[in-house]
């Protein structure tokens, strides 16, 4: 495999590849290319620096760890035969990823941002050039979906998705998070993407248009509560299920910390009865749940299964059924650029994509370097029309072919309006 960002997400993929039976890291990328080094000498694996596209190929010969600071050279590399694409960034990132499409290789993504913002166009891609496209395990909405599988496969009807977060503030920046993100080793932005809730929004963004789910409102409800298990006292699923679709939320400081949870629908009478002798409780909701999401340590499953049974986790088969748009984090002047995901000016919510699109929002991916055009309040949603922009930029062509893919996805799918 060729793996793209040595990050702390990177770094844990290397290692994970060295215990796997089958799968070796050959080719490792990232723009800091000191970063990539340290993280190979750090386990001790033999690598080269290719200085050209062409060495990546002789170096593999050697039985040597290729690196370089370009990942086009990673994806156009001939000896691999899958690309993990784990950087942080957006446009570049989206090259990486249908780079390696176009060249032949299998792509599993670890960057949720562009998971979410080009999955149709990925999928549409992978699907012309005969290989596979999927999210990877380990993170929450690929737990999620083994879960919801699992429910499905035993007969049950999906409800909700859930995610346990611990801490949210919604206006927090990198610089007020920089102290927390040193001890865990965190780069500032991501860490306040995560604190700041953009990162929840977006992994059930993922899985809402894996699965064809919807968020109640923008943003989900996420009510504070002790324990998952008391999921039923905070949410009223016979009101928000009356119209059967599922839908995503989370719940707020709850144990266990890190863990996922479903609630699945079951009325047979016998069904119910057998549910209440497992101790699952009366019915006809009900709670199933994981305490823990590993992260890179599940992540090489995903790997094998794509590139030995051609086989999917997770990848937007519903199209837009959601995505997530900026809101200002505080009073924007016009003129004021954007700083992206993590940055200082916004923070992203899940929202439904009506099918017509006469006011679109920002979407969050999109909300790096354009400059407002005018003066947004605080928590005041961003629009499209609201920013000045490249329109060639590469995201924004880019999104765009997303969004026709999936309006074909959902025509072909006769999916209904939201």
């Amino acid at each position: 495999m060729g793996l793209i960002g040595a990050g702390a997400m990177g770094k844990g993929l290397l290692y994970q590849s060295t215990l796997t039976r089958g799968i070796g890291c050959m080719a490792l990328c990232d723009s800091n290319i000191d970063r990539a080094v340290n993280a190979l000498e750090s386990f001790g694996i033999p690598y080269e620096v290719a200085d050209l596209p062409g060495a990546m190929n002789e170096i593999l010969r050697r039985e040597r760890v290729a690196v370089c600071e370009d990942g086009l050279w990673v994806a156009e590399c001939e000896s691999l035969d899958v690309v993990i694409e784990a950087t942080s960034s957006i446009g570049s990132a989206g090259r990486h990823a249908m780079t390696a499409m176009e060249h032949g290789k299998h792509l599993v993504m670890m960057n949720s941002e562009i998971d979410l913002l080009f999955g149709p166009v990925f999928a549409a891609t992978a699907s012309r050039n005969k290989v596979v496209y999927t999210s990877c395990d380990g993170d929450q909405y690929g737990v999620l979906k083994h879960l919801i599988d699992d429910i499905r496969e035993w007969g049950l009807q999906l409800v909700m998705a859930g995610n346990i977060k611990g801490y949210l503030d919604r206006h927090a920046t990198a610089s007020s998070v920089a102290t927390e993100a040193d001890l865990r080793n965190l780069d500032h932005r991501m860490c306040a993407s995560f604190t700041d809730g953009t990162k929840l929004n977006i992994e059930m963004a993922l899985i809402a248009n894996a699965c064809g789910m919807q968020t109640k409102l923008p943003g989900m409800n996420g009510p504070r509560m002790g324990h998952v298990r008391d999921v039923f006292q905070n949410f009223n699923f016979d009101d928000l299920w009356k119209d059967r679709r599922p839908f995503v939320d989370y719940i707020l400081g709850a144990e266990p910390g890190g863990g996922v949870f479903v609630i699945g629908y079951c009325d047979n009478p016998y069904q119910r009865e057998m549910l209440a002798y497992y101790k699952m409780g009366p019915g006809p909701f009900y709670l199933f749940y994981r305490h823990y999401h590993l992260c890179h340590i599940e992540a090489m499953k995903t790997v094998a299964n794509a590139v030995t049974d051609r086989k999917c986790l997770l990848k937007p088969d519903f199209g837009f059924m959601t995505n997530v748009y900026a809101y200002a984090k505080s009073d924007l002047r016009p003129g004021v650029r954007l700083d992206g995901i993590g940055g200082n000016a916004c923070y992203g919510l899940i929202e439904n994509c009506p099918d017509n699109r006469i006011e679109p929002g920002l979407p969050i991916g999109l909300a790096e370097n354009v400059f407002l055009s005018r003066a947004v309040s605080k928590d005041e949603k961003i629009f499209l029309k609201d920013v000045v922009y490249d329109r060639d930029r590469y995201e924004f062509v880019l999104f765009e072919k997303a969004v026709f893919e999936s309006d074909s996805i959902r025509e072909q799918n006769r999916l209904p309006t939201l």
